[in-house]
Parts: structure tokens; sequence; C-alpha cells
């Protein structure tokens, strides 16, 4: 399976609609550089591109809390253990989806969030910097 980066996002606070930055920093152990996110459980958070078109909202990149939003990949075909390859970059799937206790800054704002249901979480094992356009590879 093999795609790409459409968009690097991050947030300075949790349960808030993430920006699209240029190039985001992924650090080993850790997560994103400078997003809320970052030393927690769910080190760096992916969505398939598709899987926004899928849900019928025109929203930016980032609305729905990703760091990282991939076009071309079926997130739902990938396991826990799995690696994503970004460039240099290497994450180990974690989590599949994830449960919301509140509703969030990003409910009101789209009706309804997807991150729940078809979210990847993932753990930086190999840290570096990527961007839009990257070449992104899961390794079974």
């Amino acid at each position: 399976m093999e795609g790409r980066v459409f968009a690097c996002c991050i947030a300075d606070k949790k349960g808030i609609p993430k920006k699209e930055v240029p190039e985001i920093n992924l650090v080993e152990n850790f997560g994103v550089e400078g997003d809320a996110h970052a030393g927690g459980e769910r080190q760096v958070s992916l969505l398939a591109k598709e899987s926004v078109e899928k849900s019928g909202l025109e929203v930016p990149p980032g609305a729905f809390g990703e760091n990282i939003l991939v076009e071309g990949i079926n997130l739902s075909k990938i396991q826990i253990g799995d690696k994503i390859i970004i460039d240099e970059v290497i994450l180990e799937v974690t989590h599949k989806g994830k449960k919301c206790h509140t509703k969030c800054a990003i409910f009101y704002k789209t009706g309804k969030c997807i991150m729940p249901i078809e979210g990847i979480f993932a753990r930086v094992l190999k840290g570096g910097k990527i961007k839009k356009g990257a070449k992104v590879e899961i390794e079974k």
C-alpha cells in the first residue's frame, strides 16, 4: 500500500481543529514537535483524505484533529503494530479509532467527527521532518 501526505497539521491545544503547516517535525518516542498530543499515548494522528471526502463535509485539513492527512491509503486495512513509513520517519500503529468522552470543539464545528471511527494513531519509532507530498508506505 502506497500513498502520499496530503497535509501536515498541528495545534497547541487538545480538542480543537489543527491548522495546516508546511512541515512537521516528528520526535522519536514523543510525537509532533509543538503539538498538544505530543508525549501522550496517541503521539501522532492520521486520517485519510478519502474519509474526509466520504463524510460529505467541506472542511480544511486538520479539521478533525489529524496531524497527517494522507491520500491513496486505505487506513481501515491497517492493523495495530503495522509500520507507517514517511520518507525517513517510521511510525508504529498503536490505536485504531478512539473513544470520545465529550463533544469537543471539532464536533461542534463540523457537526460530527470521523476521527473516533476512521482515525489511526501511532508512536514515533524514528523521527524526522515530513511535508506535503511525501511518500507514505505501509509495512505489515
